[in-house]
């Protein structure tokens, strides 16, 4: 199926970049640190801001303490980090101007992720310490729409987590899930329109409305 958009705007963590290793290991540390109970098993709900994560499991921390902690240790580890399937490929095929990152990662992560991935930095960019509220707010995909100057309903936000895709609905935009993190049911359940397996399964040609983009959808 072919589907026309402005413009693209791409959750970085599970759509771009493979880090769920690195995010489990780093917030198991950061549970033992801080004494939350079964810190082996610890997990964090994917998709949604450190600060945000911080401030509801110990609302009495410092939360720049807490998220410069977290900072480091995920910083530290990135030796299984990679390149999503389709991903460089994709982004080598649009114009810089037609898409964004929008991710919960801070400024300090979303760098250091694109660089152990060897991505290259997009000349427009919303990370988690450029809002005041994150995902599954509306402001980010919002503000990321702004980025490209096109109407959020013009846009299709590319995520794998059900806040994520709940973030770009309640923008206004379009949403195409991909399979990683959640699974399809999941993915639907929070609206999105369509779910491919990964972006080798998504393809773009500049056209006269911005983009047309060919869906292998499941």
């Amino acid at each position: 199926m072919t589907v026309d958009f402005a413009g693209i705007l791409f959750d970085m963590d599970g759509v771009l970049v493979s880090s769920i290793g690195s995010v489990n290991r780093s917030w198991r540390k950061w549970a033992e640190h801080y004494g939350l109970p079964n810190p082996e098993t610890f997990q964090i709900q994917h998709g949604t801001r450190a600060v945000d994560t911080i401030t509801k499991l110990k609302p009495d921390l410092n939360v720049a303490e807490g998220l410069q902690l977290i900072e480091d240790l995920e910083m530290d580890d990135v030796a299984d980090l990679k390149v999503l399937p389709g991903a460089r490929a994709l982004l080598e095929s649009l114009p810089p101007e037609r898409w964004a990152i929008v991710t919960s990662a801070t400024n300090r992560l979303l760098l250091g992720r694109l660089a152990a991935a060897e991505l290259p930095v997009p000349e427009r960019f919303i990370s988690g310490d450029m809002v005041q509220r994150g995902k599954p707010d509306p402001e980010p995909y919002r503000r990321g729409a702004e980025l490209i100057h096109s109407a959020p309903e013009d846009c299709l936000v590319v995520e794998d987590a059900p806040s994520g895709v709940g973030a770009g609905i309640a923008a206004g935009c379009r949403v195409l899930g991909v399979l990683g993190t959640h699974n399809e049911t999941e993915l639907r359940a929070a609206g999105a329109s369509w779910i491919v397996r990964s972006l080798e399964d998504v393809s773009a040609q500049v056209s006269v409305q911005g983009l047309k983009l060919t869906l292998n959808a499941i």
